[in-house]
């Protein structure tokens, strides 16, 4: 009985793997063909429509080179921003002992709850009105949307932290700074990188912010140089599709080279 359960957990396994790849599978295979291979076999693999010139015409196109720095510089500033003071901010809620602290930890996981599109227009009106369109404003909203989940997960591994390292530096002459930086953020790397792998594939990924805030074409990210060239490009499938894999490479890249460490920060944050 235990060996038909497995067997069938495997078949189910296997058949949800296929339904998850099966998009990339069409979208990768096709990026390969010329336009007429795509409409004669959308499904089959490449064979005599094979063709590289796809990536060439597309790379140009896109100007993949400005994108990725835009998509690399908002990301990684966003990213850094949320990471130290969602920390900070863990950091005093877990060491004040109030009610103030407890219901401002309250607070910033319901607004886990606020959907984004419940106050998208009301947002891109204020920030309109005090001229935060652009990139520093797009940064600045990032660690809005960004910092109620990080702190969340912050304050559950600092719980694991003695508190006697901060009386003992305390001791030595350190300030808040000086404790914060030299004895509590070294001893959080591992949720540090948790914290900072779910926010660059969410930031690297998103579109509408973005899409709402920047308006000048020099600064568009890679989703919004996607949007714009899929569109021009909406008749020509072959270039439009290996558009589509040049955009998703950095992403898959850096998950693979990172995804270890998503299930063992969470893990020891959840246990501290």
């Amino acid at each position: 009985m235990k060996n038909k359960n497995r067997l069938l957990l495997w078949m189910i396994s296997i058949l949800s793997g296929l339904i998850f790849l099966s998009p990339f599978y069409i979208v990768v295979t096709n990026s390969f063909k010329t336009q007429k291979g795509i409409f004669t076999n959308v499904m089959g693999l490449p064979k005599d429509f094979f063709t590289a010139n796809n990536y060439v015409e597309a790379f140009i196109a896109l100007d993949f080179l400005k994108s990725f720095t835009n998509s690399l510089l908002i990301t990684v500033g966003s990213s850094l921003i949320i990471i130290v003071l969602s920390a900070m901010a863990a950091w005093m809620l877990v060491r004040t002992k109030t009610r103030l602290s407890s219901f401002l930890f309250l607070v910033f996981a319901g607004a886990m709850l606020i959907p984004f599109q419940s106050v998208m227009l009301p947002l891109i009106n204020i920030m309109g009105k005090v001229g935060l369109l652009n990139p520093g404003g797009l940064m600045f909203m990032y660690l809005g949307f960004g910092s109620s989940l990080s702190i969340i997960l912050y304050h559950g591994f600092i719980k694991g932290i003695p508190k006697e390292l901060e009386e003992a530096a305390t001791i030595d002459g350190c300030n808040k700074l000086q404790i914060f930086f030299y004895i509590i953020f070294p001893l959080l790397k591992p949720i540090t990188v948790t914290v900072s792998i779910l926010n660059v594939m969410w930031i690297w990924n998103d579109f509408l912010l973005p899409q709402l805030v920047i308006n000048d074409p020099k600064w568009h990210t890679i989703p919004l140089k996607m949007f714009y060239f899929f569109g021009q490009f909406s008749k020509r499938w072959d270039l439009a599709l290996a558009g589509l894999v040049i955009g998703m490479i950095p992403i898959i890249l850096f998950y693979f080279v990172a995804q270890r460490h998503i299930i063992k920060g969470v893990t020891q944050g959840s246990i501290k």
